[in-house]
């Protein structure tokens, strides 16, 4: 009696499963038959929530509108006053980030910043490019006031790492990041490097 109950048992259990199994089918299905509709509404929900978020961001944290300046008819401009790292002024909980000023245009389109560990250094480059990159999907941006020029790629050679696995040394990844900037940049690119060549004799550095 008790294996008959259990043969039972496990012939519902079969049944449920395959019944189950068949309405998700034909849900699937219905659902499928709106997908186009589905993926419509979910780009515009995505960029909704993309856009109230810097928008939010923008109004919490004190930002500006960028004035955005035409590249093919002015030179390359990046001017910001008063910058902040978006992301390390939230980090910082007993002390106020402190603002600094960008300025690349004609007559200044390279800077060369030296400093001892722990200055800043690292960090106001990669503020340069999150603010480009920031002002770029139209974003406002953390600063006081800031006047940019449009660029076609953001190149960064930032970072220590190498890839022994296939003979490569930490200044080899390095010189191979660098050379494909090189290769790939335009006098419209903005291009953060951040130390080439540490660890190795001067000669060798430059």
């Amino acid at each position: 009696e008790l294996k008959e109950r259990e043969g039972k048992i496990f012939q519902l259990k079969a049944r449920s499963s395959q019944r189950e199994y068949d309405l998700f089918c034909k849900i699937r299905d219905e659902v499928g038959s709106y997908a186009t509709s589905i993926r419509k509404a979910a780009r515009g929900v995505a960029g909704i929530d993309a856009l109230c978020g810097l928008a939010e961001l923008a109004a919490t944290n004190n930002y500006c509108a960028p004035k955005i300046i035409d590249s093919l008819k002015n030179p390359s401009t990046i001017e910001i006053k008063d910058c902040r790292h978006p992301v390390v002024e939230q980090l910082l909980v007993e002390k106020e980030f402190q603002p600094n000023d960008i300025t690349l245009d004609e007559g200044l389109d390279l800077i060369i910043l030296t400093g001892p560990n722990a200055s800043g250094k690292s960090c106001y480059l990669r503020q340069a490019g999150l603010i480009q990159l920031l002002a770029q999907v139209g974003s406002w941006v953390p600063a006081n006031n800031a006047n940019i020029s449009i660029v076609d790629q953001i190149f960064t050679r930032v970072g220590a790492v190498d890839d022994l696995a296939s003979g490569q040394s930490t200044f080899m990844v390095e010189m191979a990041e660098t050379a494909f900037i090189l290769n790939q940049a335009t006098e419209k690119s903005l291009v953060l490097l951040d130390e080439i060549g540490r660890g190795t004799a001067t000669y060798d550095g430059l």
